[in-house]
């Protein structure tokens, strides 16, 4: 199984080698991402088939990136398997370790 890192500003901000990919995004369990980084917004999005994203900026050090990453905290029953996981946008580098 593929291990997997995001990266922002230089720092690892989640690595997992239980990612589930969805729709070319990798979504990280909850317990592999480095809350600290994250900070929610009030952005939401709906995805027809997942549900409502949430939200939240990435802040490492002095560079931030707002609505940089998402998360479905109540997907509909076909997206169970991302519940609290956590995609990035492209402004974070995710990237498989080799």
């Amino acid at each position: 199984m593929a291990t997997y890192a995001a990266l922002f500003n230089g720092r690892v901000i989640a690595r997992s080698d239980r990612t589930v990919e969805v729709e070319g995004n990798q979504y990280f369990p909850p317990g592999e991402i480095r809350q600290e980084f994250l900070h929610p917004v009030r952005h939401k999005t709906v995805c027809p088939w997942k549900g409502v994203a949430s939200y939240y900026a990435v802040d490492v050090d002095e560079a931030r990136a707002p609505n940089a990453a998402w998360t479905y905290r109540h997907p509909s029953p076909l997206a169970r398997r991302i519940r609290d996981h956590v995609a990035f946008a492209e402004q974070v580098d995710v990237r498989e370790e080799l």
